[in-house]
C-alpha cells in the first residue's frame, strides 16, 4: 500500500532553508553579508561563533586570523568570537586522522557552544567534511557556516548537505546528512591557490554541466585553456562558471526530490565511482578533483563503447578536462583489477543495487545498473594511453 496509508506509518516532513551567496571580501569589516546569515545564540543579543580556518589558506594567507577577529570586532554588537580560531590541517589528511576530528571536538566542547551556536569554517572540502562532521554531531548538530576557499569546494562541496570522515581504507565511511546554514563563495580567497588545487574544482564543474547544462559544457570547453593558465582575463568567467556548477549542485538538492541519498542513486557522483577507489589507492595522493577527472574520462569511453554516447562526446569530454590540465593517464589504469572492486564499494556506498550515472549527451543524465566489464577493461586501456595534460 501507498506509504501513509499503513497505520503503523506515520510520515511527516522536516522544513529546511540552504542559504548560498557569492560575496567577494566577505570579511571587509564593512561588508555585512556575513554577519547578516546569523541569529543571536540567547538574550545577550549575539551568535556565538567558533571559527575553523585550513592550515593551508592560513600559511598563504598569514593575516587571515587578524582578519577574523577584526570581523568579530566590528561586528561585535551582533558577533561573539567564542575563542581564537582554530587552524585544522587540510588535505584529505584530516580526514584521515582521527586526532584532527578529536581537536575539533575538543574545540566545540571548550567553547561551550550549543545548537543555536555557529562553527563557522574557511577552507577547503576535507576542512569542511571534518568540521562539519564535529558540528553535526555535537549535542545532535551545531549550526554551520561555511566559506569555501578551493575551487572545488566553491563549486561542488560547499553546497553540498553530506559531512564525514574516511575509515578503514574507505572514503566517507563515516558521515551524516547535515544542510548547512549558509554558504558564502568569496572569489578572494582563491587568489592563492597553488595551480593544481585551482584546476581541481573545474573537473566538478564539467561533471554537472554534462548532466545538466549543455551550453555551461560549451563554455567551458571554449575557455578552459585559459582557465588552466588563470589567464587574468580570464579569472572573472572562471568565477561565473565556478558559481554556475555550485548553483547547479544546490538546485539538485533542494528540488531534485531526495537531498539526503535515500534512493539508489546519486546522479551528481557522475564519475565517482572509479574517482573514490583511486583516491584510497593512491592513498590520497590525487586530488579529489583530479580523480573526478580520470572517472569521467573513463565512464565518458565506457559510454562510447557500449553506444549509450557518441565517440565525439568523450572525445570532446577528455579534450577539455586535458586543456585544463588534468593528467588523463595513471599507473593504476593498467591494474584494472585493483579499481574495478570500486563498483561493488559505490554500491554498498548507497545501499541497494549498483546505479551508475551515465551521460548520453550534454544536458542528460541516464542511470544504469549493470556494468558490461570488458568494456570497461578496454575503456581502462584508452585511457591508460592518453597524452599528458596541456601544458
Amino acid at each position: 500500500m501507498p506509504p501513509g496509508d499503513d497505520p503503523s506509518e506515520h510520515p511527516f516532513d522536516v522544513p529546511f532553508v540552504h542559504r548560498f551567496a557569492t560575496v567577494p571580501d566577505a570579511l571587509d569589516p564593512g561588508n555585512t553579508a556575513l554577519a547578516d546569515l546569523f541569529e543571536p545564540t540567547d538574550a545577550t543579543g549575539t551568535a556565538r561563533v567558533g571559527v575553523f580556518l585550513d592550515a593551508g589558506l592560513a600559511d598563504a594567507q598569514p593575516d587571515l586570523p587578524a582578519r577574523v577577529r577584526a570581523y568579530f570586532d566590528a561586528h561585535a554588537d551582533r558577533l561573539t568570537l567564542t575563542s581564537e580560531p582554530l587552524t585544522v590541517r587540510g588535505g584529505e589528511d584530516c580526514k584521515n586522522d582521527e586526532s584532527v576530528l578529536r581537536a575539533v571536538l575538543q574545540r566545540l566542547h571548550d567553547d561551550k557552544l550549543c545548537r543555536r551556536s555557529y562553527a563557522l569554517t574557511l577552507g577547503g572540502g576535507a576542512v569542511l567534511d571534518c568540521v562539519g562532521y564535529g558540528a553535526s554531531i555535537t549535542h545532535r548538530g551545531i549550526r554551520q557556516v561555511r566559506l569555501p576557499s578551493t575551487t572545488l569546494a566553491q563549486g561542488d562541496s560547499g553546497v553540498g548537505v553530506k559531512n564525514g570522515v574516511n575509515a578503514f581504507g574507505k572514503k566517507n565511511f563515516l558521515g551524516v546528512f547535515a544542510p548547512p546554514h549558509a554558504v558564502v563563495n568569496d572569489p578572494t580567497l582563491l587568489s592563492t591557490l597553488s595551480d593544481r588545487d585551482w584546476r581541481c574544482g573545474f573537473s566538478e564543474a564539467v561533471k554537472v554541466a554534462l548532466l545538466k547544462d549543455a551550453p555551461l559544457f560549451d563554455e567551458i570547453e571554449h575557455c578552459a585553456a585559459d582557465i588552466n593558465t588563470r589567464a587574468p582575463e580570464s579569472l572573472d568567467r572562471a568565477h561565473t562558471i565556478l558559481e554556475r556548477s555550485a548553483r547547479l549542485h544546490l538546485d539538485h538538492i533542494v528540488r531534485g526530490g531526495d537531498p539526503f541519498e535515500t534512493s539508489n542513486a546519486r546522479p551528481l557522483d557522475f564519475g565517482h565511482w572509479a574517482a573514490h577507489k583511486l583516491e584510497s589507492l593512491t592513498h590520497y595522493d590525487l586530488r579529489h578533483g583530479e580523480a573526478v577527472a580520470i572517472g569521467l574520462a573513463l565512464d565518458t569511453r565506457y559510454s562510447a563503447h557500449i553506444g549509450l554516447c557518441a565517440p565525439e562526446l568523450a572525445d570532446r569530454a577528455h579534450a577539455v578536462l586535458n586543456s585544463l590540465g588534468f593528467t588523463l593517464a595513471h599507473p593504476l589504469l593498467t591494474q584494472p583489477d585493483a579499481v574495478l572492486p570500486g563498483l561493488d564499494e559505490f554500491r554498498e556506498h548507497l545501499g541497494g543495487r549498483l546505479t551508475i550515472t551515465l551521460c548520453p549527451e550534454p544536458g542528460r543524465d541516464l542511470e544504469v545498473h549493470t556494468i558490461d566489464e570488458d568494456a570497461m577493461r578496454r575503456a581502462f586501456a584508452v585511457l591508460a594511453n592518453a597524452p599528458e595534460h596541456a601544458s
